[in-house]
This record gives structure tokens, sequence and C-alpha cells, in this order.
């Protein structure tokens, strides 16, 4: 981008170390010694690869691939590890397993009881150990254990899909994490811990994603819905299997280039490849990415106009 742009001669005040690396201290009365760091014969040396962050005297490496880190009320994309008492283990590919509670997932029909223990009994037919779900982080307790709930029709159960997984600091935190591509029949979930969904568009989850939108439906609605979850869904058609690929490949070339990940920039990736008529298996060629990173410089050359 720097190259494009023509600003190699550019300041930066960005340091980047590898572990050893002196880091230094030139200028300053005194530091106080971060995350990342170690003090050596009297020098500041670098323990993780990353770049060097200065807060007052603080100094600290902030590293480049790290593990997620939950906070509440992110949205994710997990596997079920195991089931454990009354609870799922679900692999969040962060520092510890997270734990959904059997009082905390959504029952056929949204019906608000008490679990009794059929339900316990019963568990494997929400959630069987290897499947895919989306969830929403409840809590993160002191010690970093994390709490998930599924307690609305939006999470659940993933089928027909591709899952893809990016380093967590590319993901672009939002509002709305589930998107309903109608136009292209794709659904996108962008998990905050790094892990993408990209799946067909199934009716039920239209109706569901329908029926939020509109702040709810009767309860001849909530059958209709109810009864669409529970039909197997119909098989995509090619061109929506292709349309996923390409969309997913989209995503691939961004984290390829180690650039934000979010709806804006893959469907710019995706338009870009649909304009250019470059085929599938060619996306991630030197030639496409190049052609990213262009874009990607005139957008940022405008920006800086602006």
């Amino acid at each position: 981008i720097e190259r494009v742009l023509n600003v190699h001669d550019a300041p930066s005040n960005t340091t980047f170390v590898c572990v050893g690396d002196e880091i230094s201290t030139e200028g300053q009365e005194g530091f106080l010694r971060g995350h990342g760091t170690q003090v050596v014969d009297g020098k500041l040396v670098a323990t993780v690869c990353g770049v060097v962050e200065r807060v007052n005297k603080l100094i600290y490496v902030k590293t480049l691939n790290s593990r997620y880190n939950a906070e509440q009320g992110d949205v994710v994309v997990g596997r079920v590890a195991d089931l454990a008492g009354k609870a799922w283990r679900v692999d969040l590919k962060s520092r510890q397993e997270a734990k959904l509670l059997l009082s905390a997932v959504h029952l056929p029909g949204g019906i608000q009881r008490r679990r009794n223990a059929e339900d316990e009994l019963n568990m494997r037919s929400f959630f069987r150990e290897g499947e895919l779900i989306s969830a929403e982080v409840q809590s993160v307790h002191a010690d970093g254990s994390v709490a998930l709930h599924t307690r609305s029709a939006k999470y659940g159960k993933l089928v027909c899909g591709q899952l893809l997984e990016v380093p967590p600091n590319l993901i672009k935190r939002q509002k709305q994490h589930f998107h309903t591509l109608e136009a292209l029949g794709v659904e996108l979930i962008i998990g905050c811990n790094g892990l993408v969904w990209v799946a067909p568009l199934r009716p039920d989850r239209l109706a569901a994603a329908n029926a939020a939108a509109g702040g709810g439906a009767g309860s001849a609605g909530a059958d209709e819905d109810e009864a669409a979850a529970a039909a197997p869904p119909p098989p995509p058609s090619r061109m929506q299997l292709e349309v996923v690929c390409r969309m997913a490949n989209a995503i691939r070339v961004l984290t390829r280039l180690y650039m934000p990940v979010y709806p804006a920039s893959i469907m710019a990736t995706y338009e870009a490849a649909v304009e250019g008529e470059v085929a599938l298996a060619d996306m991630m060629e030197p030639g496409f990415l190049e052609a990213v990173v262009g874009q990607e410089a005139q957008r940022r050359s405008s920006a800086m106009q602006e």
C-alpha cells in the first residue's frame, strides 16, 4: 500500500521488534516494564514479537497474533468439545474453553421454563460433540472463564456452510455481526473470536431475521417459523455454492493481506473479483492480491484527500 501511495519515506512511529531485540529507552527518565518485555543487563529487551506501545512511562509489546480475549456481548462461533454435567464445553480458539449452561439455551418454540432431568438426559438433541454453534458471551469471570448463552432464535447450530479462521485482531467489532445478504442468498456470521461462518441462506434463518427486523410476529407466524426450522433445509443451488465459495475466498484474501475483516471490506473484495471476472481458483493468485492492495490504496488516498 505504501508503494502504491508513494509514501516510502513517510515517517512512522511504529516500532516492530522480535524476541531478543532491544527496546530503546533514550530520552526517558525511567520506565515501567510492561507485558512482553524483560530487563537484561540494564537494557529493556522484547520477549515476544510485535509492536512497541508506550503509555506515559509504561512500555509493552503488543503481539500481532494473540489469543482471543472474550468481552461481554461478543458474538462468537465455536465448536462443541464435550458435555460436562448440565453444560457444554465450547472451543472458541481462546485461552480456555467456554461453558454453555443448559439453562442458557433456546428451547424449541421459545418456551420459558425450568430445565428438568429429562432435558439433561436429552442434551445431545440440542448440540452434539463436534458441532458448530453461534452464541453470545454472557459473562467473563475473574479467572478468565467464559459463560455463553443462545437465548435467541438467531443463535444455535450451524450446518451446510464454510468455516474460516481469521486472526481475532483483524475482526472489526461492529453493532451487528449477523449479516443476511438476500440479493446473493448468503448468510454471514463474523465471530469476534476470529471464526467466520459463510453459508447459503436458509428459509428459516431468513424468516427469523425478518421477524426480528419487524419487531416480532403473531403466534401463527411463530408456528410457521418453528415448522420451517424443523423441516430439513433444501439443497443449495450451484449458483449459491459458487457465491459462498467466492465470499469465503474474499475473506481468505483479506487474511492473507492482513487487512481488517468486516462486511464492507468483504463485499469490496467480492465485487472486485466479480467485476474482474476472476475465477475462484485464481483469487489467491498474486495478480488479484495486487489488485486488492491497489483498490485499498485508492480508498485510503481518497480518505486522506478528504
